[in-house]
C-alpha cells in the first residue's frame, strides 16, 4: 500500500518504482492513497494512531499481510522500499529529480480533478429527505432502523431523515440522533433534530405524520379532540406547502385519528396533491392475519388479502370475504402459490361471526397498546410498497381521498383496497362486495363524515371570512 501527499517527488519515485514491480512480478500487487497536502498530516497522523506506528513523513508505504490477517507491516518510507526491492527483486529506481517533481506536479493535478469528480458525484445521488414528525414517540424508535437498512427505497438509495418535535423533546432527538450515526448505516447520509417549526420539511421527500391526540380517560367532547387534531394540521399543511417539494408523499400514522389528519392535512393544504397522502392501515391488517393465524395454526405470513374498512383509528370493518391462506396443511395440496378461500378452510363459522368479529375490540386493544414495532413495520411496508410496487394481486388497505369508489360517498379519507404500481396506487374496484358489507360501509362513511363536518366547522370558526 503507498500513501503519501499527492505533490511529493517522493511519493512518485516509489509509486512508478511500485507500478514497474506489479507489471512484471505476477503476484505483486499495489494499491494507491493520495492525501490532498492539506489533509495529509491529519491523515497520517490517524493511520500510525490506529496501526501504532511511527512515521513522519511522505509517502508511508507497508504490506497488508492478506492471507494472514492481522494489521499491516510498516515499511516506512520511500528509501526503505528501494531496499527492499533491491534486496527482494534486485531491482532500483534511477529517477532524477526533475522526473520525481514533473510527476509529483502531474500527481497533485490529477488528484484535484479525481476529488472534483467524486463530489460531483456525490451531488448527483441526492438522498431521499424523510421528515417524521412527533419523532421523540417510540414509533419513531423503531422506525429509523427499518429506513435505513436500505430494505425500504433499495441498496443504493441514500436517505437524510429530520427529526421534528417540540423544544421540550430536544434532549430526547439528540440522544435518537447520537445513537443513530453511531450505528454507521451505509445509506444514512444524515441525520438531525429539529425544534424550530419554522423550518420544517424543507425539501422533504417523505413526510410521517406521527402526531397523536391525548386521549382523556374523563368524559371528552369528540370536538374538543378534533380541534387539537386541526391545530396541529393547520401549521403542517402550510408549511408543507411552503417548504416541501411538489411530489412529496405524506404519510399519516399513530393511534387517533388517522384519517382525520390525511384529511385535514390535505385542506389545509390544497396545493398537496390528494394522491400523494395516504393514512396507514397496515397494523389492523398485520393483527388480523395473526389472528387469524394462530386460529388456524398456520404461519401468519400465509394469509392475505384481509382488507380493512373505514376509519383506521375509529370504527372499522374487517373484511375476510376476499382472504386467501398459503401453505395451509390439509388434504388438498398444491403448489406454493395455490391460495385457498379462508372462509371456506375456517369451518367453525360461529368462531368467525362471534369471537373473531366481536374480538375486534380485543383486536382494536393489541393495535392501541403497541409499542412501536408493529406501527413502524406498518409505515415500512407501505413506503416500500409505494416506492417498489405491491407484490402482485395482493390486497394492502390504506386510508385515501375517496371519489365515489364502491358507493363510499365523496371527500372523506376512508380505508380500502388498493394495489400500488410504477410509485402509484389505484383502488381495486374490480372487487365484488356483498349487500352486508356496502351495508356497513355506509355506516362507517357516516362516522367519517361526522367528523368532517365537526372539522370544517372548526375551520370555519378559526377562519370566519375566509372559510369555504
Amino acid at each position: 500500500v503507498f500513501t503519501g501527499k499527492a505533490n511529493c517527488p517522493y511519493y512518485a519515485k516509489a509509486e512508478l518504482l511500485a507500478d514497474y514491480l506489479q507489471a512484471n512480478l505476477p503476484d505483486f500487487r499495489v494499491h494507491k492513497i493520495t492525501q490532498h497536502p492539506d489533509k495529509w498530516e491529519q491523515w497520517l497522523h490517524g493511520i500510525c494512531e490506529m496501526n501504532g506506528w511511527e512515521h513522519r513523513q511522505s509517502p508511508i508505504i507497508w504490506k497488508e499481510l492478506l492471507d494472514r490477517g492481522g494489521k499491516g507491516l510498516l515499511l516506512g518510507g520511500v528509501n526503505d522500499f528501494l531496499e527492499y526491492a533491491q534486496n527482494y527483486y534486485g531491482i532500483t529506481s534511477m529517477m532524477s529529480s526533475e522526473e520525481m517533481s514533473d510527476i509529483a506536479e502531474e500527481n497533485l493535478q490529477a488528484h484535484i480533478e479525481m476529488e472534483k469528480e467524486r463530489e460531483e458525484m456525490k451531488s448527483l445521488i441526492k438522498p431521499l429527505q424523510i421528515w417524521i414528525t412527533s419523532a421523540s414517540s417510540p414509533i419513531c424508535y423503531q422506525l429509523i432502523p427499518l429506513l435505513a437498512n436500505g430494505e425500504v427505497f433499495g441498496m443504493t438509495t441514500e436517505i437524510c431523515i429530520h427529526l421534528l418535535d417540540t423544544d421540550q423533546f430536544k434532549e430526547v432527538l439528540c440522544g435518537i440522533v447520537m445513537e443513530a450515526e453511531d450505528m454507521a448505516f451505509p445509506l444514512l447520509r444524515s441525520i438531525s433534530e429539529h425544534t424550530e417549526i419554522d423550518e420544517a420539511f424543507v425539501q422533504a421527500d417523505i413526510i410521517i405524520v406521527l402526531d397523536d391526540v391525548l386521549l382523556s380517560h374523563e368524559v371528552q367532547s369528540l370536538e374538543n379532540y378534533i380541534r387539537e387534531v386541526s391545530e396541529i394540521c393547520q401549521v403542517y399543511a402550510p408549511l408543507i406547502e411552503k417548504n416541501a417539494k411538489s411530489e412529496v408523499r405524506v404519510i399519516s400514522s399513530g393511534k387517533t385519528f388517522v384519517n382525520l389528519k390525511a384529511l385535514m392535512i390535505m385542506m389545509y393544504g390544497p396545493s398537496i396533491k390528494p394522491e400523494n397522502v395516504i393514512a396507514i392501515a397496515t397494523s389492523w391488517e398485520s393483527t388480523a392475519k395473526a389472528m387469524l393465524a394462530r386460529k388456524l395454526n398456520i404461519n401468519a405470513a400465509g394469509v392475505k388479502d384481509v382488507i380493512v374498512w373505514g376509519n383506521i383509528s375509529g370504527c372499522n370493518y374487517i373484511d375476510l370475504s376476499h382472504a386467501k391462506l398459503y401453505g395451509y396443511d390439509s388434504a388438498v395440496w398444491g403448489p406454493a402459490n395455490f391460495p385457498r378461500p379462508l372462509l371456506n378452510m375456517i369451518y367453525d363459522s360461529e368462531w368467525i361471526h362471534s369471537e373473531f368479529l366481536s374480538a375486534q375490540s380485543s383486536l382494536s386493544s393489541r393495535v392501541h397498546h403497541c409499542v412501536g414495532m408493529l406501527p413502524a413495520h406498518a409505515v415500512v411496508t407501505v413506503l416500500r410498497y409505494w416506492y417498489h410496487g405491491s407484490p402482485p394481486g395482493e390486497i394492502i388497505s390504506v386510508g385515501i381521498l375517496t371519489k365515489g369508489q364502491f358507493c363510499i360517498p365523496e371527500g372523506i379519507v376512508f380505508s380500502m383496497p388498493v394495489r400500488f404500481q410504477n410509485g402509484n396506487w389505484e383502488v381495486m374496484t374490480e372487487l365484488e362486495i356483498n349487500e352486508t358489507t356496502q351495508e356497513v360501509l355506509g355506516c362507517l362513511a357516516h362516522e367519517l363524515i361526522q367528523e368532517k363536518l365537526i372539522a370544517l366547522k372548526e375551520i370555519k370558526e378559526m377562519h370566519p371570512y375566509g372559510a369555504d
